[in-house]
């Protein structure tokens, strides 16, 4: 569908439903808030599905309506930018821009991606390397921009192999996108979602729990989705030569050393580091929260004395149009619940839904959804309401139903624009990576198989971990 038909059709979507929420005789279960919420809502909604509008731009238009016309506060609309999941996400990038600074990142790969023989060996011990990246770098187009000097240093290294290439160039976003599950800062999407349970709900998932949770599903899905890569896209005798990567090889597309000693910056950040993430793992023992910890780290890592990167050259990784973006989604979220829109949308469906058919609905639209929502934290900050107000209608555990849809919707492999680290590692210059077809070769493995790895995850594992399917 081109760009016009798209924007025709959702305008002509968008406004059909505002011209039945005008009109008063019209579902008289609706309040005033209520219609205004859904109007805006559905505009929102589809402006970025059919227009090429910044996504934050549509999302501040949207809260500035909600508060303009009396639905939300001004505290409120103001208020998220100070939420603490926010602050999370800014100093999370302060430390990640440490990080990049001293060069670590090249050192383990060296030292994971040298000690493989056998191409199954480089394909999973390159994914554990990726999986590992989402401790340390918030964001999947941030861990896709610090990984790809590798990636190249690889296709050189096999630059006679053109399959593994081909692979590899698969391999390394569908793992950066399927292992951001792993950590509560691995996409603007969980805040999102975080955000949402707590304003709807009053349940607050921590950064220990969302550990808890995310990274079984992440290193299970990503090592699985190698595997996938690697038999959908290369042969058997591709498979069966030996491979050497070596240290020289790597460092020839980093500017920091990744062997010899270390270097005092690179001790300092890395025992940083580690003292953040243990910190953050560790946060039911001291109950200090994951954002004054990250802030703590932050100050640290841009400290004259300590730091291994200035606070004013760290605050320009920081992506503040994701920021404002989530800011404003998060006041949307509140007008949904608060006006009881989302509860009115979710009235109509069939109310003796068994919950394994409700979690297979949600993880099949989340799954789905980036087929019309190219955005990640734009699916979050549409489905996570809906599908928070009709887990209650369910019975289905709230909590278990809003971290099913964000974990399925970290699929979004299926088109080359689907994801920015897709689109990255679609055209690399001098390198051959993958076609359309590839990816779409791909996806119809992946996408059932994630769906379904979800579901397991819900219905099996969550519950064993504190988290049952109903309440």
């Amino acid at each position: 569908m081109t760009l016009n038909l798209r924007l025709a059709a959702a305008l002509c979507a968008a406004l059909s439903l505002c011209a039945l929420l005008a009109v008063p005789a019209n579902f008289p279960a609706l309040g005033g808030d209520a219609r205004l919420t859904l109007a805006v809502f559905a505009l929102a909604t589809c402006a970025w599905i059919g227009t090429p509008i910044d996504d934050t731009y549509i999302a501040l238009g949207a809260g500035l309506a909600l508060t303009a016309t009396g639905v939300i506060s001004s505290d409120t609309l103001f208020g998220t930018l100070g939420d603490a999941t926010v602050w999370l996400l800014i100093c999370a990038f302060v430390l990640a821009a440490a990080v990049a600074r001293t060069g670590l990142a090249g050192r383990a790969a060296a030292f994971l991606v040298g000690g493989a023989r056998t191409v199954r060996q480089l394909t999973h011990l390159t994914t554990a390397a990726l999986v590992v990246t989402a401790f340390a770098v918030p964001a999947t187009s941030g861990r896709a921009a610090l990984a790809l000097p590798v990636f190249l240093a690889l296709a050189k290294a096999l630059a006679d192999r053109k399959r593994l290439v081909v692979m590899l160039a698969l391999l390394f976003p569908t793992v950066i996108l399927l292992s951001a599950v792993a950590t509560l800062i691995g996409a603007g999407a969980h805040l999102i979602t975080v955000s949402v349970l707590w304003e709807a709900t009053g349940d607050r998932i921590g950064f220990t729990q969302w550990l808890l949770l995310g990274l079984p599903l992440a290193v299970t899905s990503s090592h699985l989705a190698a595997e996938a890569a690697l038999l959908t896209t290369t042969r058997r005798a591709d498979r069966e030569g030996p491979v050497h990567i070596t240290a020289e090889e790597i460092q020839r597309h980093s500017d920091r050393p990744v062997t010899g000693p270390w270097t005092q910056a690179e001790k300092r950040c890395a025992l940083l580091l580690a003292t953040v993430v243990a910190l953050w793992c560790s946060e039911p023992l001291h109950h200090v929260s994951p954002a004054v910890v990250a802030l703590i780290g932050a100050v640290v890592a841009s400290s004259p004395a300590l730091g291994t990167v200035g606070l004013k050259d760290a605050l320009k990784t920081v992506p503040w149009s994701l920021l404002l973006f989530m800011a404003a989604t998060m006041a949307m979220g509140v007008a949904l619940a608060d006006s009881g829109a989302a509860r009115w949308l979710v009235s109509g469906l069939p109310g003796h839904v068994g919950p394994a058919v409700f979690l297979g609905v949600v993880v099949a639209v989340s799954t789905a959804a980036h087929l019309v929502l190219q955005s990640r934290s734009a699916r979050s900050s549409v489905l996570v309401p809906l599908v928070v107000a009709a887990a209650v209608g369910a019975g289905v555990n709230p909590v278990t139903a809003a971290l099913a849809s964000t974990a399925a919707a970290g699929f979004c492999h299926t088109l080359p624009a689907s994801a920015k680290p897709v689109t990255l590692f679609s055209d690399v210059p001098g390198v051959p990576t993958y076609t359309p077809r590839d990816l779409l070769r791909l996806s119809a493995v992946l996408a059932p198989l994630t769906a379904a790895l979800v579901l397991f995850f819900a219905a099996a594992v969550w519950p064993l971990l504190g988290v049952p399917v109903t309440r």
